[in-house]
């Protein structure tokens, strides 16, 4: 950098109150880049911090962690990049140390944690970040579809972990960024029958769209109990993506599942203890299984990023200067949101 350089970073510093602090861009260390951020995106658990209701993040904390953008300088043992090159970037932060990540299994390490907790939010002019965790761009993605590289490694993650196969009948609880990306990854792995459940007629029409073979709106009257018992002969389904992070959710998760079968929960729950009907896990022999962030999944997303057409999500866009604007209006179910998209 022939200039030092400053960069706005946006924070949330009490429920429903944004505001932003400037800070330094000092030159890079040996195995770092200097990112000018292009597009970044709010996420779930951003809306949850703004909330002040997420069980992992105190306030004030820094938000974003989807982004892209150009590397504007690099420390001298990077290689493989280059300046102003276009690239994402693999957010999560994990120790190196531990048993997990000795395994290679990073995404479950002892101290994992994300950029943003710890004051690098990518709500910013400008990130620095190591370049391990760097991807470039292919030449078709866009720098706002580059962004949502990151939730697209999320689904990638946990349609991974539930192993959804050819054949099967699969329920998607949730009809939020996730929930559709992971009703598009289970159709393309061969789920013949995706239900996807939401409140909101606007985000059902994209997750059909996306590929699901039908969809349930609560709201309206519709019945999901009866969706699943009318697909599947009345033996539930094969698999449950539970994108919500609520107890009903949950719990439906569990009850729609046909015996032996699977439910991968990926929502955030600001209600940290729930109460189940144990016995079903007993009784159906089920399995309920967790699924966080990413491991080993950004190269796969980044292959199917140009078969999902991922700009289509984006409903919303603003400067960085409007952030909190950004956030009313994700939060705001009567404006039809998705995924919004802020550009400094």
């Amino acid at each position: 950098m022939s200039e030092p350089l400053t960069s706005r970073v946006g924070r949330v510093v009490a429920e429903g109150q944004t505001d932003f602090f400037i800070r330094p861009v000092p030159p890079p260390a040996q195995d770092q880049v200097v990112i000018q951020i292009k597009a970044s995106a709010l996420c779930g658990s951003d809306l949850h911090i703004f909330r002040a209701r997420h069980p992992s993040v105190q306030l004030p904390a820094t938000v974003g962690h989807e982004f892209s953008g150009d590397i504007v300088a690099m420390g001298g043992a990077v290689r493989g990049l280059s300046i102003g090159q276009r690239v994402t970037v693999e957010p999560c932060v994990a120790c190196g140390a531990c048993d997990a990540c000795r395994r290679g299994q990073y995404g479950s390490c002892d101290g994992l944690t994300f950029i943003y907790r710890r004051g690098d939010g990518a709500m910013a002019d400008y990130i620095t970040v190591n370049a391990s965790t760097v991807y470039p761009l292919p030449d078709a993605l866009g720098y706002e579809a580059g962004a949502l590289i990151e939730p697209l490694a999320v689904a990638v993650h946990a349609v991974r972990r539930t192993d959804v196969r050819m054949g099967e009948s699969v329920l998607v609880l949730g009809a939020g960024a996730i929930g559709l990306l992971a009703a598009a990854l289970c159709r393309r792995s061969g789920a013949t029958e995706v239900i996807v459940s939401d409140f909101s007629a606007f985000r059902l029409d994209m997750a059909r769209e996306l590929g699901a073979t039908r969809t349930v709106n609560p709201g309206t009257g519709e019945s999901l109990e009866d969706a699943v018992r009318e697909t599947t002969d009345g033996k539930g389904v094969d698999k449950v993506l539970e994108c919500v992070g609520r107890q009903e959710t949950f719990v439906q998760a569990m009850t729609l599942l046909r015996k032996q079968g699977l439910a991968t929960v990926v929502g955030i729950f600001e209600q940290t203890e729930i109460t189940i009907p144990v016995m079903k896990l007993v009784n159906n022999e089920i399995r309920v299984q967790g699924s966080q962030g990413y491991c080993w999944d950004f190269p796969v997303a980044l292959k199917m990023a140009g078969e999902i057409g991922l700009e289509k999500l984006i409903t919303h866009r603003f400067p960085l200067d409007e952030l909190q604007q950004a956030f009313t209006t994700a939060l705001d179910r009567t404006r039809n949101t998705i995924k919004v998209v802020l550009k400094p």
